[in-house]
């Protein structure tokens, strides 16, 4: 099979493109919905915690233990999860995910003390490991790098569409369900965002394919155009083979860095934006959830504009430095901005623009390089310690609010981490990246 990329204006690149336009629509859609279920069941808590804390008597540093243990399991069990997809398939594997963590995600209905609260925590993402860095792995199967960036920017957009629409529709179940049937409204917020993902967990089984060549959808030739394209791609891994190779590998271990430095500032948006909100001096879960969803429409703006020029100009490095230090001013300016919900919302806009439009572009740097199981390896070890930061971040500024008072301190710290961040994207070799 020739393995030779086709040039602009050709007509086999235009096949190629329309080919690939149909996959999107096929597959991107779909898990974007997939994702946008996760990330409601994931950090739904941020919402709960408005009544929950307060109903329990959980201390700030309580909820942000609480809310990080989910990524100590996420930990422990990403890899192997991964590995088992490439195994078993993406199709079943991905159900199996969404419906666990819809059984677990209801269960937080039932949470009655601070131990229970980090049992199912921990359970949680137990349950969801594998997913994100599973549904990347899924990405490489199906688009060559070079196509990537934007196909990962698309899937991602799922963060600030969860956000959007996600919180307003948190604060609007906590305040309209609240008290019914004896309940609390957080109570009620957990059970209702756990069915979408068992609803569909059940549609995945009829709707993923494992491979291109499992997919009817497509004909004999567009399979071989797509196969010819992710052929060419191959030549250019340097990480092959073994599982092992994946953690022998100091890139790999640079990419740990620079994802764990992001998803600092990612999940203390996620976690904390109503917080956050609430304390500029708003009332309300409709109102919080309502203004809480503007900055992931800045987000949702930066992130597909960012992940377009990135694949259109074959640069990727640029594309995550600016965003970062995005992010890094936004966290800055938000630290002085507390008093004021308007130039509050500014900075968190800012913030949140910078910070979810680093996560889609980043996987466009791994990708480039590994390749075969060590990529199945290497993706989820990459996710899993980066992850890591999902469980330092809320715990940092849970504590750091309870002993001095105020979010202006943690802001920096994030800021400082998101500028280390991008001090290590430079670092990496552009003619391995830039593809």
């Amino acid at each position: 099979m020739s393995t030779t990329v086709p040039t602009a204006d050709t007509p086999e690149l235009a096949r190629e493109n329309a080919v690939f336009r149909k996959v999107i629509r096929r597959i991107v859609p779909f898990l974007i919905l997939c994702y946008v279920v996760s990330y409601l069941d994931r950090v739904n808590v941020g919402f709960a915690k408005l009544q929950m804390s307060s109903d329990l008597g959980f201390s700030e540093a309580a909820y942000g233990l609480g809310a990080g243990l989910f990524f100590i399991g996420y930990f422990f069990f990403e890899v192997p999860s991964n590995l088992l997809m490439q195994k078993v398939g993406a199709r079943t594997w991905i159900a199996r995910i969404m419906i666990s963590w819809g059984l677990v995600s209801a269960a937080f209905a039932f949470v009655n003390s601070e131990a229970t609260f980090y049992a199912l925590r921990f359970l949680l993402g137990a349950a969801e490991a594998g997913f994100y860095p599973g549904v990347i792995l899924y990405c490489t199967y199906w688009f060559p790098s070079q196509r990537r960036a934007r196909v990962i920017a698309m899937f991602m957009s799922a963060i600030p569409v969860a956000g959007i629409f996600g919180n307003p529709l948190s604060g609007w179940i906590m305040d309209v369900f609240d008290n019914a049937a004896g309940w609390s409204g957080w109570q009620w917020l957990f059970v209702v965002e756990a069915i979408p993902a068992l609803v569909i967990g059940v549609v995945c089984l009829f709707w993923l394919d494992n491979s291109v060549r499992d997919a009817k959808w497509l004909t004999d030739d567009e399979k071989t155009v797509i196969e010819k394209a992710l052929a060419a791609d191959a030549t250019h891994h340097t990480v092959h083979g073994r599982a092992l190779d994946a953690f022998r590998n100091g890139k790999v271990w640079l990419m740990c860095l620079i994802y764990f430095c992001f998803v600092m500032g990612q999940y203390a948006l996620t976690f904390w934006m109503p917080t956050f909100v609430q304390s500029t001096g708003v009332k309300g879960g409709l109102a919080i959830g309502v203004l809480s969803a503007v900055p992931y429409l800045a987000a949702l703006i930066a992130m597909n504009l960012f992940g377009f020029s990135a694949d259109k100009r074959r640069e990727r490095r640029w594309h995550l430095v600016i965003p970062s230090l995005m992010g890094a001013v936004g966290f800055s300016m938000a630290a002085s901005f507390t008093g004021s919900t308007v130039l509050a919302l500014v900075a968190l806009s800012i913030a949140a623009a910078g910070v979810l439009t680093c996560a889609p572009l980043f996987w466009s740097l791994p990708t480039a390089f590994l390749g075969g199981t060590a990529a199945a390896a290497g993706l989820a070890v990459i996710n899993s310690v980066g992850n890591l930061a999902g469980f330092v971040s809320p715990y940092m500024i849970g504590a750091l609010k309870d002993a001095t008072g105020s979010t202006a301190i943690p802001m920096y710290v994030l800021a400082l981490a998101l500028v280390i961040g991008a001090a290590a994207v430079l670092t990496t070799k552009k003619d391995v990246v830039n593809r």
